[in-house]
């Protein structure tokens, strides 16, 4: 977690910093396309576990990159605040970078199993 007046050396240590290690940046990932409720996440990350879950949202609330809004069906759904629309770029950008390199590599992605079935 970020904290206020601290010195950083550069800012991409800043932006690591706030992301935080691997879920925060997957959670993100997901969110950007549409608001998803806390259990359409649960599915779509089955690796992570319902404790680490609720732990890197309520991080990415404080952080202020995800909200918790009602939607007009009555159902809370976590969406992207403008800050962290801020980081589509970078999240695609890693996405892309990802896809080309892990390809070459030889790794399976889930969301190509998902998009086959």
């Amino acid at each position: 977690m970020t904290q206020r007046g601290r010195l950083y050396g550069c800012p991409v240590e800043f932006a690591l910093d706030a992301l935080g290690g691997k879920w925060k940046t997957v959670i993100l990932a997901r969110i950007k396309e549409q608001p998803l409720r806390y259990s359409e996440l649960r599915r779509m990350i089955p690796s992570l576990s319902d404790k680490m879950l609720t732990q890197r949202l309520a991080d990415l609330v404080e952080i202020r990159f995800v909200v918790l809004e009602t939607s007009p069906d009555g159902k809370a759904r976590y969406a992207l605040t403008e800050r962290g629309r801020d980081l589509a770029a970078a999240l695609q950008a890693l996405y892309d970078w990802g896809s080309v390199h892990g390809r070459a590599e030889g790794v399976r992605f889930r969301t190509d199993i998902e998009a086959a079935a």
